[in-house]
């Protein structure tokens, strides 16, 4: 049978939308239009230059509804979980974008921040940027990963334990001390501190002994107790700055402020809060 490449994918793709489907692999169109790799190459290139389909990873496609035209694609939240599974890897919505998604809303999220078991490139797609970050553990903190709904379905996100520990953990995606402080005064009341105690065994011990020195400073001694009894089951952690850049360069360092003898942490820096 000959088709029509361009009509043809347009009327997949609007059949999609109208079954409420916004995402498809090369291989399930070609077998739908009984096409070729090449036609459906050519007909999903017009599509894309019409601004109704991205294509985040090689043979993965976005449909691009409507009312997400000026975008130039539909939230990362719409299609993260379907192209994790197409890429095989387990994942999860993390940091500030994941501290977001549980109320903190002092700072616009600039990336969807997402953690994955894989090294992967950033995806630009219309005017979102997804950022993947490294993390080989995956299994070992599957107790802080939850499922949550979006319109389209579900996505994996980090617990607001495994959020606070991951904002200390990976400071380059944080947007520095100031912020994570900020971030974490909105998140404190979420966490659990039985959760954040196990999850602490995950990470670095500096990791822990930051988050404590922050939380206790926000006034939550109550919930970091169960961590700071795992840390020290883990032995006696040597000292740790607070901020490891503010120490880079020893000839330029501040002279320590002060020094948290609860979870040995130098503090050259008071955090300031964005209130």
């Amino acid at each position: 049978m000959i088709h029509d490449q361009r009509s043809g994918l347009a009327g997949y793709v609007s059949g999609l939308l109208s079954a409420g489907r916004t995402v498809f692999t090369a291989d399930e169109a070609e077998q739908a239009l009984d096409v070729g790799r090449g036609a459906l190459l050519d007909a999903a290139e017009r599509l894309q230059r019409r601004k109704a389909l991205v294509n985040p990873r090689q043979g993965f496609y976005v449909v691009v509804p409507p009312q997400f035209a000026s975008w130039g694609a539909p939230p990362p939240s719409w299609y993260i979980d379907a192209l994790m599974h197409y890429e095989g890897q387990a994942y999860y919505v993390g940091l500030l974008k994941a501290a977001e998604l549980h109320g903190s809303t002092h700072q616009a999220v600039m990336e969807f921040q997402v953690l994955t078991a894989k090294r992967l490139p950033k995806i630009r797609a219309g005017r979102n940027l997804i950022v993947f970050y490294f993390r080989k553990d995956m299994e070992a903190v599957a107790t802080g990963i939850e499922d949550r709904k979006t319109d389209t379905g579900t996505m994996k996100i980090s617990s607001p334990a495994l959020t606070a520990l991951d904002l200390l953990r990976y400071p380059q995606a944080s947007g520095g001390l100031d912020n994570v402080a900020t971030v974490l005064s909105d998140l404190a009341e979420k966490i659990d501190p039985q959760q954040l105690a196990a999850l602490s065994v995950t990470v670095e011990r500096p990791v822990v002994q930051r988050l404590g020195h922050l939380l206790d400073r926000l006034g939550h001694e109550a919930l970091t107790e169960p961590m700071q009894q795992v840390l020290q089951a883990r032995g006696s952690p040597p000292w740790a700055e607070l901020d490891r850049q503010e120490a880079r360069d020893p000839d330029f360092a501040p002279e320590p402020q002060e020094r948290d003898s609860r979870w040995r942490v130098i503090v050259r820096r008071v955090p300031e809060l964005d209130e």
